[in-house]
């Protein structure tokens, strides 16, 4: 195979001919064909050349579970579900049964007769006592849950609740009852707390009572103590004065999330007409406002209920709130009220300290 010459290169380069006329398409390729591989020729294909066809690879089969596996494997996981299931079983029936003795014991050690003495005699040895108490009760409609269906049981426990306070000297109760029913009877249940404490310490001792809400004025009438009970030397004088006074206050969940949305309203108005400064609105007013338009924070919440369920309770009121409850617990009963008065003189309010 022969090299172009120099002068062929420069005119290869240049895209001329020797003498000067322009390459055509057919003078550039006589000029490389002698520097191309041969032609290869079409009637005999080169074996090397030509494709082969594609392998196909045998499909894999896919591995069906034999029954026999699938079957001791499903076996398996029922077997370790019972196991699970019945430990669980035993565990929740030991502890129901434990908490029913211990229950059963209290029951014997505390029962306060419906003797004012015996609930006093009870908390005598108390550290301290909550000067604001509150419970969580439940409208129902069975007598599964709580031991008492309807309104009739919910005023019940409410007038029970209120003598021990009243017994233990507590001088505030707020009733959390999430409808709000209870509201719409202050008179009867006024009524029916009354009737209860003098079934406690009879006419003459009765303490004074009043039943408010959030929002509405304060029932209390004059005649409690009953104006015929007050007797007329100066010493019964004295003695009728001293006569405790018991206020219950009706909460419902209107007066949780509501009251603070409607509180975060009225200052964002305020703040934008420019009556009230940004920079003014604390947490102290916040709670000086909530304090006013519901309640303060209780020192004691007490729940009957088996498990901690607020139920919607004012979340602002409970930020430091002592909470008591008893697991397994159905009903509202005495000794509950009495374990929960005695944890809380074991507390200690740190406060972040």
């Amino acid at each position: 195979m022969a090299a172009l010459s120099t002068s062929e290169q420069i005119a290869f380069h240049r895209g001329t001919t020797l003498d000067g006329r322009p390459l055509t398409v057919k003078d550039r390729e006589n000029m490389l064909k002698p520097f191309l591989p041969p032609t290869p020729s079409t009637e005999t294909p080169s074996p090397v050349t030509s494709p082969s066809p594609p392998v196909r690879k045998p499909a894999k089969k896919s591995r069906k579970p034999k029954p026999m596996r699938s079957f001791l494997a499903s076996q398996l996981h029922l077997l370790v579900y019972t196991i699970i299931h019945t430990i669980f079983s035993v565990w929740f029936r030991f502890r129901r049964a434990w908490h029913a003795v211990v229950h059963r014991f209290f029951a014997l050690l505390y029962y306060h007769h419906r003797t004012p003495e015996y609930i006093q005699k009870d908390v005598r040895n108390l550290g301290k006592l909550p000067e604001h108490l509150s419970v969580i009760l439940e409208l129902n409609e069975s007598d599964d849950e709580q031991g008492n269906a309807g309104l009739e049981g919910l005023l019940n426990d409410v007038c029970e609740i209120t003598a021990w306070c009243a017994c233990a000297g507590i001088p505030l109760l707020s009733i959390y009852e999430r409808t709000g029913v209870l509201k719409n009877c202050i008179p009867q249940t006024h009524r029916s707390i009354s009737q209860t404490l003098e079934s406690y310490f009879g006419v003459s001792r009765k303490p004074s009572l009043s039943v408010r809400a959030p929002h509405l004025p304060s029932f209390s009438p004059p005649t409690t103590p009953p104006t015929s009970s007050r007797p007329s030397s100066p010493s019964s004088s004295t003695t009728l004065i001293s006569q405790p006074h018991i206020t219950v206050l009706l909460l419902s969940a209107n007066d949780g999330r509501n009251t603070m949305v409607d509180l975060t309203k009225t200052l964002a108005e305020m703040a934008q007409k420019q009556v009230l400064d940004p920079g003014n609105i604390t947490a102290e007013l916040i709670d000086v406002e909530l304090k006013e338009g519901v309640c303060g924070e209780p020192e004691l919440l007490v729940l009957f209920s088996p498990r901690v369920e607020l139920k919607g309770y004012p979340p602002w009121q409970v930020r430091l709130t002592e909470i008591y409850h008893v697991p397994d617990n159905k009903g509202v009963n005495y000794q509950v009220f009495v374990r929960a008065l005695h944890n809380y003189a074991k507390a200690q309010m740190r406060f972040g300290r």
